[in-house]
């Protein structure tokens, strides 16, 4: 028995020494580890990791950390850690601390201690706090079959090399902080899982019929925007929600039949969808809530695929009655249709004019948008054809004579020291303003030139009864017109000698702007001097708005109905649209509005209004604040958009404290932001309103872009374009916890 149990382990032994040989890392493999540990900040999953006696490849697995190896190499590397990025909103590009590594943390040599393991198949590095641009000589780990990366704080673009790691078949870059354009998978045929969703991608349209493969792909959560994708027909789950995708749906997704799972909700889709989508052989669930989607689905003879259990075409412009095969009684299968004109009882419906406003609206920013083109098409055909003829240099003539006199008056306001900071070439220019100035116009009258005569008619002279205020542009009264309309005007005082003609031109541009949220300007008046002919006072008449400002709504201490956060979301997105219109929307922009939150009026249905908007181009003060000898006047434009960033910020900040902040200095303002941004600050200084009914993300969404509004140096402030993202990203948000609880 001895003999054999000799025999036994002299046969063991040799086996035993080539198995653990075989196991044991190369040096080379055993350091790079071991240099990933340092790079990494030495953190608590790793604490088995002590030197480089140490059996790595023997190493018990655990959720934290697993390492596999396969001919004295690393094949498999996991490592989660403790700090995620879903708890950071937005990211710098700077550490933060306790969220991110350190300074001394540098990606380039992460990757590049990384591209040492060489035979690494499955890499996963999620919530370790990893921050920087991923660089490109990722591609070096040309063996790489899964890439995860989740979960840090990776910035910039997607390195295009990574179209080179042709064995790559999982891609998971969630919860970062890409912020540019998707063109990197061009080649990588052998993907089957794309997820990039939660960062900050920014594209227009993208085509991934390329990647034959692809059976997942997610790109929820960022800033994609025109139509959906063009995607391969072997996808069986496609996340696209929560970004700005417009357009129809296309005719492709109805021949997608291995999907099992869509989800294009929260975009910006309109018309019906496609009925055939509802029948697709294997698709499970399909959700296309929160759209512009409209029209009637009982049109279609829709049926529903054996396999569809779950359906949400809530919050669109649904009309007509809802399909047999999605009413509750059919089947197992769990429908949400509120927020819609179905003909429905009891179901949470607007009423069908509801729809049709909200399509009729979608439609002429449409066709406003079409008919910007068409008309410079045809302008520019006429052009041509009064080139060619005769009439043309008579026009000319004509023409050339008349704007002389028009830009010498400009020219003298101009040497004049005008308040506005503009041009006479911009001014000449104010024809330019854009089509989308005739939104809003529904129910206004036309702007047109008051008598004096006719304001004192409706004010019974300037009585105190009319007072209703006075501002930094003058006093305001409440009048009524004399077929009994209610306006609001305001007494501009002015010290300068206008030309009556330049002023009346600036009083024409102003007029012409028309927005859903601006206080819309009825008409002005100019009264003149007597002895010397000289503008005295300047008077804007406005619609008249009856339920007050902004403020009066904001603390329990104010007379209005105190607003919840979701009340006040709205009413920051509407004047954050007024504002990007008037920094874009007409030609030339109007800056410096003196954005407050008691400039913001609200009408009977709560909607925001912003008032005394533009002003600055017949206001003298703008020009001596702003004003820097030698500067051009088109860098006052920029100072004075920026400006309109800052006091929006200030709006925001308003929002969340509940109290004025004119009083506050600017170093107060930042620690109470600063504060906010901790949950015992929020506690202490946010307004208890907005504690009880705001979710902590939609909040968090909210303070970032704040900090940023009001950051020192103007170029790192976000555009109104930006802003206005944030905000419907943080309604949206709201919106989901409401509708939860």
């Amino acid at each position: 028995m001895e003999n054999y149990s000799l025999f036994f382990i002299l046969l063991w032994l040799p086996w035993s020494f080539f198995i653990l040989g075989d196991s044991q890392l190369l040096n080379s493999q055993t350091q790079a580890l071991l240099q990933l540990k340092k790079h990494l900040e030495y953190p608590k999953q790793l604490d088995s990791w002590y030197d480089r006696r140490t059996m790595f490849c023997f190493l018990p697995p655990s959720s934290k950390v697993n390492i596999s190896c396969e001919f004295h190499s690393v094949t498999e590397l996991k490592i989660m850690g403790d700090k995620p990025s879903i708890e950071v909103t937005d990211f710098h590009g700077f550490p933060i601390p306790n969220q991110t590594l350190s300074l001394s943390f540098s990606m380039d040599s992460f990757v590049t201690t990384l591209t040492r393991l060489t035979s690494l198949k499955v890499l996963s590095l999620v919530s370790l706090g990893i921050w920087g641009p991923l660089p490109n000589k990722i591609h070096r780990l040309s063996s790489l079959e899964c890439l995860d990366l989740s979960s840090n704080f990776l910035f910039g673009s997607i390195p295009p090399k990574v179209s080179t790691m042709v064995k790559i078949q999982t891609l998971v870059l969630d919860d970062n902080f890409f912020n540019d354009t998707v063109h990197v998978f061009d080649f990588t045929s052998n993907l089957t899982s794309l997820s990039l969703k939660n960062n900050k991608l920014k594209q227009g349209p993208l085509d991934f019929t390329s990647l034959t493969h692809l059976k997942v792909l997610d790109l929820s959560g960022n800033r994609l925007y025109s139509h959906l994708p063009t995607i391969p027909k072997g996808l069986i789950m496609v996340s696209l929600n929560r970004n700005s995708f417009d357009g129809e749906i296309p005719p492709q997704y109805t021949l997608l039949t291995h999907l099992q799972h869509l989800d294009i909700s929260f975009n910006n889709l309109i018309s019906i969808p496609p009925a055939s989508l509802f029948s697709l052989p294997n698709i499970s669930s399909l959700n296309l809530a929160s759209n512009m989607l409209s029209g009637s689905l009982g049109y279609y003879n829709l049926t529903c695929g054996n396999n569809l259990e779950f359906v949400d075409i809530s919050d669109n412009r649904l009309t007509g009655s809802l399909p047999s095969c999605l009413n509750s009684e059919s089947g197992n299968k769990v429908v949400n249709f509120s927020g819609n004109c179905l003909s429905i009882d009891h179901h949470h419906q607007h009423p069908l004019s509801y729809c049709r406003d909200k399509v009729h609206k979608d439609q002429s920013t449409q066709n406003a948008n079409g008919l910007g083109v068409s008309v410079s098409l045809i302008v520019g055909i006429v052009v041509i054809i009064v080139l060619l003829g005769i009439a043309f240099v008579i026009i000319c003539r004509h023409y050339c004579h008349r704007r002389i006199s028009e830009q010498h008056l400009l020219h003298k306001s101009v040497h004049e020291n005008s308040a506005t900071g503009f041009s006479s070439e911009i001014l000449n220019n104010a024809r330019s303003i854009s089509e989308t100035t005739k939104l809003g116009t529904q129910g206004l009258p036309p702007c047109r030139s008051f008598t004096l005569e006719e304001l004192n008619e409706a004010t019974n002279n300037f009585d105190n009864s009319a007072f209703l205020g006075e501002g930094s542009y003058g006093k305001l009264y409440k009048g009524r017109l004399e077929g009994g309309s209610q306006v609001a005007i305001r007494c501009l005082p002015t010290t300068k000698k206008y030309w009556i003609r330049n002023l009346k031109l600036r009083l024409d541009m102003l007029a012409k702007i028309r927005h859903p949220h601006l206080v819309a300007i009825l008409g002005h008046c100019i009264e003149v001097k007597q002895d010397d002919g000289s503008v005295n006072r300047v008077f804007l008449v406005y619609e008249y708005i009856p339920n007050g400002n902004f403020r009066s709504y904001l603390s329990e201490n104010c007379v209005g109905e105190v607003l919840n956060w979701s009340e006040r979301l709205a009413v920051l997105i509407g004047v954050c649209k007024a504002v990007q219109f008037l920094h874009t929307g007409v030609i030339p922009g109007f800056f410096h509005n003196r954005l407050k939150t008691n400039n913001i009026l609200l009408n009977e249905h709560r909607m925001a209004k912003l008032n005394d908007y533009g002003l600055s181009i017949i206001s003298e003060e703008t020009n001596n604040n702003y004003k820097v000898k030698g500067e051009d006047p088109k860098s006052w434009q920029m100072t004075r958009l920026e400006d309109d960033v800052y006091s929006f910020g200030l709006i925001l900040l308003e929002t969340m404290i509940g109290c004025s902040l004119a009083a506050k200095k600017e170093g107060i303002l930042r620690d109470e932001l600063a504060c906010l941004s901790k949950q015992e600050g929020r506690g202490r200084l946010m307004n208890p309103v907005v504690s009880a009914t705001a979710s902590q993300e939609s909040i968090s969404i909210v303070i970032s872009i704040t900090n940023k509004c009001i950051f020192p140096e103007l170029w790192s402030r976000p555009s109104f374009e930006d802003i206005l993202w944030n905000l419907q990203y943080a309604a949206q948000v709201q919106d989901q916890i409401v509708n939860k609880d």
